[in-house]
């Protein structure tokens, strides 16, 4: 910023400019100043000051969940700071009245972040509001609320993402708002090997900003809602506002359904191959193209995986068409078994996991058991041998009572884990502090729901509280991973860090919220605060 100081300053200036070498000096260059006609104002050097400076963002120190509180959960907030006075106030967003007064309990140095930590306990405060907490020396938190069910919103939005993301249909300003448009890509496709042969591909969500629609991608995001579905079934209602809400069948069975139908487009009909993805380029001679990418073996393989169990879940409510994609995933699989060299062996297992229970065939069953066999169980990070052993353990088929005791000892340790991580982590959550986003939290979460739905531990069920609190504000750069949630979230920073503007990452959200929901016994759309 250059001060005004009046006419001696040149003088200043010419000096530092001989001092400094002439080489700066023919960068720089003075207006004459006017003739002095009387006014006594001063003169510039004809140079207009500038203040397009940026302000650093002040952050508080004070770490709440930014969406809020379920009434009659654990609520606790995070204090910053070496030197912190001994109590805290929540006061009234509304009235600014003082309503509680709690005290701050110091938990010491946390060495990874190096920042001081402390916890305020209020639980006990029940009243439903919106508030914000405030603490001298230190100022104030962002507000949030408490409700009966502050998560149903959040669980609807979550859920409609993929209505947003829905390619080849018009989304209607009725149930769309501001994202409502007339249905995109809905001419045929061609080949990107041979740009003869051409194919309606239309429908399945996008899932990037390029409008790509991807089988493994999409399998993937299936395979999280449908063990959302299948564990926490209950949660899950039929009014989301979607076109099928209101049909009786819960809307996440008919989201899922809108990309199985764009899966069952993706496979060969002569092979049963599948193709991996729909991507698009525009061209300066032939305008936008819609292009279908080549086979390859994961998407084949998860296609397989992804059919056979939504196939499973969904013949309560259409058999025929249940049956229709059991056929296509035992095509797909059957492909695959062609090229199994080329086949990564725990998407095998979890395919021949999922058409076993969905067919009970003894072929499938003896992939299953000669992958465990020859590949124990360490632990459940990759995706798909997780899923894979979540359906063996789940199967009515008969199984093998000496592997499934296995996995169970498995995903037992593996919920300790990270119970254990949480409990030590000042932060109470498993993942570090210092990640880069938010999938490691979010994979270890999913892993800790279904140990939670196994045993029904009240200390996990708080786990996943903690977390789900960490992510929707309670960190350190006290920032919501969920798009336009809270008070500071990713969509104001860097929109492709939240959550739910991932699809993948988004269905993980929704089986996280499933699990908190069902055990604060909270039904997805029952959101009154009173």
């Amino acid at each position: 910023m250059r001060k005004r100081r009046g006419q001696s300053i040149i003088c200043i200036l010419l000096s530092v400019i001989l001092l400094t070498g002439c080489a700066y000096a023919s960068e720089l260059s003075f207006d004459s100043p006017p003739e002095n006609d009387g006014d006594s104002s001063f003169t510039t050097l004809g140079l207009a000051p500038e203040f397009d400076y940026e302000v650093p963002e002040s952050l508080p120190s004070i770490l709440v969940d930014q969406l809020g509180y379920a009434a009659d959960s654990s609520k606790i907030a995070v204090f910053c700071g070496e030197s912190l006075p001994e109590t805290f106030t929540i006061i009234d967003a509304e009235s600014g009245e003082s309503v509680y007064t709690g005290k701050i309990e110091q938990k010491g140095y946390d060495e990874e972040t190096g920042v001081y930590i402390s916890y305020g306990d209020f639980t006990s405060f029940r009243i439903y509001g919106t508030y914000y907490i405030e603490a001298s020396v230190i100022g104030q938190s962002y507000t949030f609320r408490i409700a009966h069910n502050p998560y149903g919103e959040l669980y609807d939005a979550a859920l409609k993402q993929y209505y947003y993301n829905r390619c080849g249909l018009t989304l209607s300003s009725e149930l769309a708002g501001d994202a409502a448009h007339n249905a995109c890509h809905t001419r045929e496709a061609q080949m990107k090997e041979d740009a003869s042969v051409k194919l309606d591909v239309s429908g399945g969500w996008h899932v990037d900003e390029a409008s790509t629609r991807s089988v493994t991608i999409g399998c993937a995001t299936v395979d999280y809602l449908l063990l959302a579905y299948e564990l926490f079934g209950h949660v899950f209602d039929d009014n989301t506002g979607i076109p099928e809400s209101g049909n009786g069948i819960p809307d996440v069975l008919d989201e899922v359904k809108y990309e199985i139908d764009w899966l069952l487009k993706m496979q060969d009909a002569r092979s049963g191959a599948v193709y991996s993805s729909v991507s698009s380029a525009d061209s300066i001679t032939l305008g936008y193209l819609l292009y279908i990418d080549p086979v390859t073996m994961d998407a084949t393989i998860q296609f397989a995986a992804a059919m056979a169990k939504f196939s499973y879940l969904y013949q309560d409510y259409d058999r025929a068409f249940a049956t229709k994609c059991l056929q296509a995933a035992d095509r797909a699989c059957r492909y695959a078994e062609q090229y199994l060299e080329d086949v990564a062996p725990e998407e095998y297992f979890y395919a021949a996991a999922e058409l076993y229970r969905a067919t009970g065939k003894q072929r499938y069953h003896s992939a299953v058991k000669n992958y465990l066999q020859q590949n124990p169980v360490e632990d459940m990070q990759n995706d798909f041998v997780f899923w894979g052993s979540v359906t063996y353990l789940s199967t009515k088929q008969k199984v093998d009572m000496n592997l499934c005791g296995a996995l169970i000892k498995v995903l037992m340790l593996e919920g300790e884990r990270i119970s254990y991580a949480s409990k030590n982590s000042k932060f109470l959550v498993s993942a570090s502090e210092q990640q880069n986003g938010s999938e490691q939290l979010l994979r270890e979460i999913t892993r800790l729901a279904v140990v939670d739905h196994i045993i029904t531990n009240h200390e996990y069920a708080t786990v996943l509280q903690n977390h789900l609190h960490y992510l929707l504000g309670r960190n350190l750069q006290s920032i919501s991973y969920l798009d336009d949630t809270g008070s500071r979230s990713y969509a104001d920073v860097n929109m492709s860090q939240g959550i739910m503007n991932q699809v993948e990452r988004n269905s993980e959200l929704i089986l996280m919220l499933s699990s908190i929901m069902e055990e604060l016994n909270l039904i997805g759309g029952n959101y009154t605060s009173s």
